[in-house]
């Protein structure tokens, strides 16, 4: 008589360490964040730990329409805060370098919790916030003596949007938290009645958002957390009431700090969205709180499409222009936000000067849908305009000051090839405090830094631009052995620089020179090796290609002290994560740096390295769908044939034995694990965290897949490896937060998974990591995934 399978479903355990030395490497400090001041006279190094005990992550959180609250301090839940923070000027003089000062570590409470740090306009004073355990205090430092003053008590409000921003170097405008405010409202003992929902014919698909609002309870919640008032506050602690108690997002200052732009929240709610998509009342004050204008009353955002490009009507994305004193800017879609309509163009931008009685002006038309702006001066703004489908991206001047001058195109490109890539434009702080163009002195000239990817690999540059002629000119880029990356441009001449450097053997430091002489940089920073168990690590950047031609490439690494001839092939784990694109001859650049300095850190599978493993990080997998064609009508074939690829390059070079080769991956990664491990026997071991595998329980798009399930049923079915797992016959280890928020990545997928393969007779384990998110942030979270990493490694693949 056939005996039933004793196979607990659950497995009591505690938490788990790794082995020596990741254990170890775990608990390596952090480099310090680096912050400069608007002028680049002062700069500010701020320590965190990396890794959070889990302690901290068991709070109480409050979850309401995608924000997470911690109800205690009305503040962001799962936040990682600043510890420590220390100020010095950096030395440069007419041009020449000097050492910077000695860094002054700023005097601050004991176990000081410091978040969203401002800079005065006049760079003299930087704000900052201190949690206590019953809300956020408002603290000022003065950079030039490091002496610090508390503005105000632990009641500033940061549930939803900035708590305070600067109105002028001297005063602040805050959102506070109501003086009155009485307890939480109480969840009803009893429900008042069903809940309900309707759709009425039209058409309203949403991707699987998490965490929104389930009741009418929820929502006196979101409005009890996110009521507030603004007030100004001067730097003696001096508050005027500005607004009375509003659902209050974002009080934006004009430059001239005449006006404020004020967003607040609006009822109706949605249990569909995240609050984003909720109404908003847009309107200006002055600054005593008068109303000047209305500027948009922005309905519930109800998309109508899956597609990428889909946007609202009427005005979206009102800012001030950054270049002059109060004038309004906004887009507004000329196609009622729809990407399927054919018109000529798609979106106007608009400005409006104060007092905001004329008529608006139209500066510009796209013919794909707006992307981003960059103000510079009168007769000179960048913008960008970009269309998914064809991923074609456009870089346009426009004559703010003469609309009726024709744009000059700038570069006209497709968006995924990064060997084109012109850079990001240079900006600055301007005269009126906002970020603008950084012009040379020269013309109009203005500055590109970008990444430098090419055949030969990634070198970052700095060009300057000659918008007359259209002309780019190369100004620097970094040389071997360095991965060298512009961090800021301190004068208009383009020649102080501070860049952040690394190589395969020097960790990454700040330095300070002139591009232009034959000074030597100066270290600002002396950050060490933070693994210095790794030192000996080899990495490669290698190239391979798929068998219709793709030009493919991975990054790999081999432990310290390794001889392929002497020690023979490793066992070896890929981990991956793919890519769409609509063109073949883009899919195969190489993007990857050779240069860098390679650390493991959080839950990187890196850390592998020291436990005898090799890895081959990276490996693109790119998906094609070229013209009419979708990438993912094909893509388990081009996944098959992208791992083949890597398969057979590192075994033909005898690294790794074709019977000790694993696979992992991380969300998309996760799933994409999955797949390789149903539709081929390529690998021996499948490690898959955070991910989602059944894409009927994704409707409405995922990834780059804009289709609905009903437009492309066999496309979601065939690449969902739920569907195809009976043919999975490699131990597969699957590890979820438990408290994932990342759309479409529900914990369900996993546990749907883990059954269907326990129902099956495969071999496979669950670890659900109770209060982790879709990346996981405590220390004991971190220490077992690695834990569970190893184990499964040295049991299956070893």
């Amino acid at each position: 008589m056939d005996k039933f399978p004793t196979n607990p479903p659950i497995i009591e355990q505690f938490w788990q360490s790794p082995p020596e030395p990741i254990n170890q490497i775990l608990d390596a400090p952090l480099p310090p964040t680096i912050l400069l001041s608007p002028n680049r006279e002062w700069m500010v190094e701020l320590e965190k730990p990396l890794l959070l005990p889990i302690a901290l992550l068991a709070e109480v959180e409050v979850a309401l329409a995608g924000l997470f609250i911690n109800p205690k301090t009305n503040a962001p839940a799962r936040h990682n805060p600043y510890g420590s923070m220390k100020i010095r000027a950096i030395g440069q003089s007419q041009g020449a370098i000097a050492s910077p000062e000695i860094s002054k570590t700023v005097a601050l409470p004991d176990n000081a919790q410091i978040g969203f740090l401002r800079w005065s306009p006049d760079s003299q004073k930087l704000a900052f916030t201190l949690t206590q355990a019953t809300g956020l205090e408002l603290w000022v430092v003065d950079v030039a003596d490091c002496t610090t003053r508390r503005l105000t008590e632990p009641v500033l409000n940061a549930a939803y949007g900035e708590p305070y921003c600067w109105l002028s170097d001297e005063t602040l405008i805050c959102k506070f938290i109501e003086s009155d405010r009485p307890e939480p409202p109480s969840e009803p003992a009893v429900p008042p009645g069903p809940l309900i929902q309707e759709n009425l014919h039209a058409k309203s698909p949403s991707r699987t958002y998490t965490n929104l609002l389930q009741n009418r309870h929820d929502e006196a919640l979101l409005e009890y957390y996110l009521t507030s008032t603004l007030e100004k506050v001067t730097l003696d602690g001096h508050r005027t009431l500005l607004v009375s108690s509003s659902l209050i997002y974002q009080p934006i200052p004009s430059p001239d700090s005449k006006f404020i732009l004020l967003a607040t929240l609006q009822r109706p709610f949605s249990y569909q969205v995240p609050i984003s998509y909720f109404p908003k009342k847009i309107q200006v004050i002055d600054d005593a709180g008068k109303l000047v204008y209305e500027v948009a009353d922005v309905p519930l955002f109800v998309r109508r499409t899956t597609k990428f490009d889909e946007v609202r009507t009427g005005r979206r994305g009102v800012s001030w222009r950054c270049d002059v004193q109060a004038t309004l800017c906004w887009i507004e879609a000329l196609d009622e936000g729809d990407p399927t309509c054919d018109v000529a163009k798609r979106d106007a931008l608009f400005e409006l000067d104060a007092p905001f009685s004329d008529t608006p002006k139209q500066l510009w038309q796209s013919e794909y849908r707006f992307h981003s702006l960059a103000w510079g001066k009168e007769d000179v703004a960048l913008v960008w305009e970009r269309w998914y489908d064809t991923r074609k991206e456009r870089i346009w001047r426009i004559y703010p000051k003469a609309p009726e001058t024709p744009p000059q195109l700038l570069f006209d490109r497709s968006y995924e090839d990064k060997y084109t890539d012109p850079g990001s434009a240079l900006m600055t702080v301007g005269p009126l405090r906002y970020r603008v163009l950084r012009f040379a002195p020269q013309g109009n000239v203005i500055y590109l830094t970008g990444r430098g990817a090419s055949p030969k690999g990634v070198y970052p540059f700095l060009d300057s631009l000659d918008l007359e002629t259209g002309q780019t000119h190369r100004l620097w880029q970094c040389q071997d052995p360095y991965l060298e990356e512009i961090s800021y441009v301190l004068d208009d001449e383009a020649q102080t620089v501070i860049t952040r450097r690394q190589s395969q053997t020097e960790p990454p430091n700040y330095f300070l020179f002139n591009l232009r002489d034959n000074q030597l940089p100066i270290a600002l920073t002396h950050y060490q090796d933070p693994a210095p168990q790794l030192a000996g690590v080899e990495s490669e950047l290698v190239k391979y290609q798929r068998s219709d031609g793709v030009q493919l490439s991975a990054k790999l690494y081999l432990p310290a002290g390794y001889d392929p001839t002497r020690d023979g092939p490793l066992p070896m784990l890929f981990w991956v994560y793919p890519e769409e694109f609509k063109d073949k001859e883009f899919a195969g650049q190489i993007t990857k740096p050779e240069n860098t300095f390679s650390r493991p850190s959080r839950a990187s599978v890196l850390f592998l390295l020291t436990q005898g493993y090799a890895l081959l990080s990276g490996p693109t997998l790119p998906i094609i769908g070229e013209g009419d064609a979708e990438p993912n009508d094909t893509y388990v074939e081009q996944l098959i044939a992208g791992a083949q690829a890597a398969v057979d390059y590192v075994v033909g070079r005898g690294i790794a034995d074709p019977n000790h080769i694993g696979i992992g991956g991380h969300s998309y990664g996760a799933f994409t694990t999955v797949n390789l491990l149903a539709h081929t026997d390529l690998f021996r071991i499948g490690i898959a965290r955070s991910g989602a595998y059944n894409r009927t329980l994704t409707p409405f798009g995922f990834q780059g897949e804009q289709r609905n399930f009903w437009e492309a049923q066999q496309t979601y079915i065939h690449m969902s490896p739920f569907t195809h797992a009976a043919k999975v016959k490699a131990p597969l280890l699957l590890i979820h937060g438990e408290k994932d928020s990342n759309a479409g990545t529900y914990p369900l997928q996993t546990e749907r998974l883990y059954e269907a393969l326990k129902g099956l007779g495969a071999t496979v384990r669950l670890v659900v990591l109770p209060l982790e998110d879709h990346g996981y942030r405590s220390r004991e979270g971190v220490a077992h995934v690695l834990w569970e990493m190893v184990n499964w490694c040295d049991k299956y693949l070893k």
